[in-house]
Formats: C-alpha cells, sequence, structure tokens
C-alpha cells in the first residue's frame, strides 16, 4: 500500500491554551496510538490534504524533527462542524508482524454485458473490510465486471485470496447487473426457440403428417 510522508513536531503540552495556539497557526494536534505510550505531535494542515480528502486509502510515514519514524494508519479525525477545519486526528501505529484492519476501496474494471443490453449495474458496496499484515494490505480491490450477464452477481466468495481477509460474510453482493424493463435477453432458452420453430412450421400428427380435414359436398 502506497504512503504518505507527515513531517511533525512532537508537542510538550496538550492543554486546551496550546491546542488553540496550533490551530491559529495553521497546525493539526495529533495522537499516535498503539505503542508502549501515546504520541502527540502536530503538523500543517496542508500535509493532511491527500491522506484526508481522497477516495483512496493510504498508510502514513510520521516524520517527527526529534528523528523517530513511525508507520501507521489514520484511525479517527475531527472536523470542525462549521467550517470543516480539521480539528484533530488519531494515528494508529503499524507493526509488521500485527495485522490490522481497514477499509479498501473497489474498482469495478470493464462494462458489463449485462449493462450493454439494457441492465442496471448496482453497485452497493463500494468499501470493503480487510484484515491482513501492513505490508498484505492492498491499495484497491479491482474486480473485472466486463462478462456479468443480467441477474449475475459478484460475492465475497468470489474474491477470496490468501494475502489478506475478506471480514463480510461469503453470501455479500459486492455489485450485480439487474434487469430493466428495457433490457435485452442476453441468452434465449433453447428448448424456446425450439418451441417456437416447432409452432411457426405448424402442428404435426404422430406419423409425420398433418391429419386431412372433411370437406362436406
Amino acid at each position: 500500500m502506497k504512503s504518505i510522508t507527515i513531517k511533525g513536531s512532537q508537542r510538550e503540552s496538550v492543554g486546551k491554551v496550546a491546542t488553540k495556539a496550533l490551530r491559529n497557526a495553521g497546525k493539526v494536534p495529533c495522537v499516535l496510538y498503539g505503542g508502549d505510550n501515546p504520541i502527540h505531535f502536530s503538523a500543517n494542515e496542508l500535509v493532511f490534504s491527500k491522506l484526508v480528502y481522497t477516495a483512496k486509502v493510504y498508510t502514513a510515514k510520521i516524520d517527527l524533527e526529534s528523528g523517530e519514524k513511525f508507520n501507521a494508519i489514520l484511525q479517527d479525525i475531527q472536523f470542525h462542524p462549521v467550517t470543516d477545519k480539521i480539528l484533530h486526528i488519531d494515528f494508529y501505529q503499524l507493526f509488521n508482524d500485527k495485522e490490522i484492519t481497514m477499509n479498501i476501496p473497489v474498482i469495478l474494471e470493464g462494462t458489463s454485458v449485462g449493462v450493454k443490453n439494457g441492465g442496471i449495474l448496482r453497485f452497493p458496496n463500494r468499501r470493503l473490510k480487510v484484515k491482513a499484515l501492513p505490508d498484505n494490505l492492498p491499495d484497491f480491490i479491482n474486480i473485472d465486471i466486463s462478462k456479468l450477464k443480467i441477474g449475475d452477481k459478484i460475492f465475497i466468495s468470489d474474491l477470496r485470496v490468501e494475502k489478506y481477509t475478506l471480514l463480510q460474510p461469503d453470501n455479500m453482493v459486492v455489485c450485480q447487473v439487474r434487469t430493466a424493463r428495457a433490457a435485452i435477453v442476453d441468452e434465449v432458452d433453447e428448448e424456446e426457440g425450439e418451441e417456437g420453430e416447432a409452432t411457426a412450421e405448424g402442428a404435426t400428427s404422430e406419423g409425420g403428417e398433418a391429419p386431412a380435414t372433411e370437406t362436406k359436398e
């Protein structure tokens, strides 16, 4: 998974006055959890733009002025209710031998046959909860939908891999192509096709000849 570097300074004071002063200076107070003790630091608000205001998921490399460096993920973020400015961010420290859980975006690739024939694509689950070691976390989960016909579905069970664990049940639908009134039928049932041909040719008797009709003179 791709990472974004956050250069910050460790905070000596964590009181309300110090926190307000940081925000007035354009900095965001942060806390890093997961280690032996929480680490309080701050960083310029602008450095968080690529980490926060994006649909993609990144890990963070926290680089402090003291020389300490930590790998982490964004755990929680608080915004101002009126201005939407970032007020506070919590991070969680990553360890190579410890699994973590993250919501990973799902990307659909291609255009399905069913959609081309008038079906409607439903994509209710655009992010999936994944549990894995940090090095095995995917940037996204890619699904090729080009062969999906009307009525076809992609389930969680279709996406299982060894590197990470999907925490949703196997029968959960990730995406599907539903029928619509104007949809063209993808496949013609062979039996129905044969019956149609028989009807067009006319009914015959068991002997292979049509029964004769009597005429009155």
